[in-house]
């Protein structure tokens, strides 16, 4: 993949989880019904934001290592063997550091 379309990938991305995170971060910070099982509720749906948001802040900090990569000359180069990671992988994750097989050695 050309580091420039790598780089337009990620930073699109990258806003997109951005932008996503500060409703959450909104969502979370209102203020709670007094109603109890209201409450309960808003409570159930604040552990799914909480988590969605932590797997999103997850992912922002994948692509902020793989943009370091792509200004660094070693994007789409396997950090642990050192081969080239196929276009087709980045295509589906742009932001992995790892070839398909380094990957499956590590799961």
């Amino acid at each position: 993949m050309d580091d420039a379309v790598a780089k337009d990938t990620l930073l699109a991305r990258r806003k997109e989880l951005v932008g996503h995170l500060t409703e959450v971060e909104h969502q979370l910070d209102e203020t709670p019904t007094k109603d109890l099982e209201d409450f309960s509720t808003e409570r159930q749906g604040d552990e799914v934001l909480e988590a969605l948001g932590q797997a999103e802040l997850n992912e922002v900090r994948r692509i902020d290592a793989a943009l370091a990569r792509v200004d660094a000359g070693t994007y789409g180069i396997c950090l642990d063997c050192g081969d080239d990671i196929s276009d087709a992988r980045l295509a589906i994750l742009p932001d992995t550091p790892l070839c398909k097989i380094c990957a499956a050695k590590a799961a």
